[in-house]
């Protein structure tokens, strides 16, 4: 089967790209729209330039494009849906760490949740 080979070698390497605290808090970041360097590193309390190289990666990865106006960059993601899609994950995690973690998933499931600020849904 390789098909299967090569999707599950996609997916290892999605899942490569996923597979940092950072970047997971960026998508979340970027789920209602785009975004500059300076306002991702001050909403994640981040260094700009650690923003820069995590935005890096996920763009060659074509997770995020990139904008830009002048000097200023501008990232959204590529795949909207790939925020709400982590969002489903967080069942997975609830149920490892229930008992020891269960007010940060909370917390985490209600921030990720909510709607855009100045959103009309």
């Amino acid at each position: 089967m390789p098909s299967r080979l090569i999707v599950s070698r996609e997916l290892a390497d999605l899942f490569r790209q996923l597979a940092h605290a950072d970047r997971l808090r960026l998508i979340e970041e970027l789920r209602h729209g785009e975004k500059d360097v300076t306002t991702l590193g001050l909403a994640l309390s981040l260094p700009t330039s650690r923003v820069s190289q995590h935005l890096a990666l996920l763009r060659a990865h074509r997770l995020v494009e990139e904008r830009r106006d002048g000097r200023n960059h501008f990232y959204r993601l590529a795949q909207p849906f790939i925020a709400d899609w982590i969002l489903q994950a967080l069942p997975l995690v609830d149920i490892r760490a229930r008992l020891e973690e269960a007010e940060h998933i909370d917390a985490a499931r209600a921030l990720w949740s909510a709607p855009a600020p100045n959103s009309s849904h």
